[in-house]
């Protein structure tokens, strides 16, 4: 009889701790956990963060919340957004630990979410779950957003050096900030689940590396060119492709190494890079039938009042005759680097007016 009560305790003891760690413990695959972007799902344990902009949101009872997670480089910064406002910057390291997010928040409802300023190659980002405070407890989800949208871009999009007030395009991913992107402006505005895929230097036909968006916009992994993205999993109402800056460059650089990688010794004729871009936006087409894609290109200076790249995107347009491809180029911003906060914020609203003028969605 002994031996049976003992037993009853140790039992009793046992599913108390387990009740307390349920109350306290989120793993990554809760339901009630919300992804944005094109999040790595493949691990046992974890979802892994490549992509600008990705990030994990989560509604809440509770006064602390952490998170466990571990960075592949320990050079990826994060927005901690606590009730949907951006109070604090998170760096991670390479530890495989908790982060505090949030701390003596008062009583009731709340959110909590996580948001990637910074580029695929700084490394993914592995989250394993979140800890609430004992008396916490889930919440459901939002529902899901009426309006979707995706950009392709390159460091304009990426929102390079964004905060780097001294205007010296420091590299240091401290500066970046995809946040402040007239890409992810643009999303909010509209309230409109938003997808980045973007890369600082990349081109449609040149990068500054030796990879091109028509070679990386299809895959999950950026780093993997077997791990491939399933387009079913998500179909936006707008693509916004904002490409060919850096290739307006590299074209008259012919020492450049990537101008011989993908060019040879003879810088190509226009009609090239109207076709290259012409291909690409079919690749969209194909993947996305009922999207509206808009060809945009700015701010920097291959919208120039005399540049000819305007040129090759509206022929590409042209050629395509698609009712539901559009063409907006957002003005030069006559200023040296890359656009400032202010700067992203005036292409956001370039695009939204344009938007709001032309696309019924």
């Amino acid at each position: 009889m002994k031996h049976i009560v003992y037993t009853c305790f140790l039992a009793i003891l046992f599913l108390t701790s387990c009740k307390t760690n349920s109350r306290t413990l989120i793993t990554n695959a809760n339901k009630d956990i919300t992804y944005w972007g094109r999040v790595d799902t493949t691990a046992t344990d974890s979802t892994d963060l490549h992509w600008s902009g990705t990030s994990i949101k989560l509604n809440f009872e509770g006064s602390d919340i952490e998170a466990l997670l571990q960075d592949e480089k320990g050079e990826n910064y994060y927005n901690i957004l606590v009730d949907n406002d951006s109070t604090k910057l998170l760096r991670l390291d390479t530890t495989k630990r908790y982060y505090t997010l949030a701390r003596n928040l008062k009583k009731g409802k709340h959110t909590v979410e996580l948001f990637k300023r910074t580029e695929w190659d700084k490394g993914k980002t592995s989250f394993f779950g979140f800890k609430l405070n004992k008396k916490g407890k889930i919440l459901p989800k939002d529902t899901p957003k009426t309006r979707k949208i995706e950009f392709y871009g390159n460091s304009i999009t990426a929102g390079y050096a964004v905060e780097d007030y001294t205007g010296n395009d420091r590299p240091d991913s401290t500066y970046t900030n995809n946040y402040l992107s007239y890409a992810a402006i643009t999303a909010r505005h509209f309230n409109a689940e938003y997808r980045a895929i973007c890369k600082s230097g990349i081109g449609i036909t040149v990068s500054w590396f030796p990879i091109i968006m028509p070679e990386l916009y299809n895959r999950l992994n950026p780093n993997n060119k077997n791990s491939l993205w399933d387009f079913s999993l998500y179909q936006p109402d707008i693509v916004v492709v904002n490409l060919f800056q850096n290739d307006s460059w590299i074209v008259n650089m012919p020492k450049n190494e990537e101008f011989k990688h993908r060019f040879g010794n003879k810088k190509p004729e226009d009609d090239f890079f109207v076709t290259a871009y012409q291909n690409f936006i079919t690749s969209l087409r194909k993947e996305y039938p009922n999207a509206k894609i808009i060809c945009a290109l700015g701010a920097m200076n291959a919208t120039k009042e005399d540049s000819k790249w305007m040129s090759f995107i509206s022929k590409a347009a042209t050629k395509l005759a698609d009712k539901n491809v559009y063409t907006h180029f957002m003005p030069y911003k006559n200023t040296p680097g890359h656009p400032s906060i202010k700067e992203q914020e005036d292409m956001a609203k370039s695009l939204i007016t344009f938007i709001d003028k032309n696309i019924d969605w």
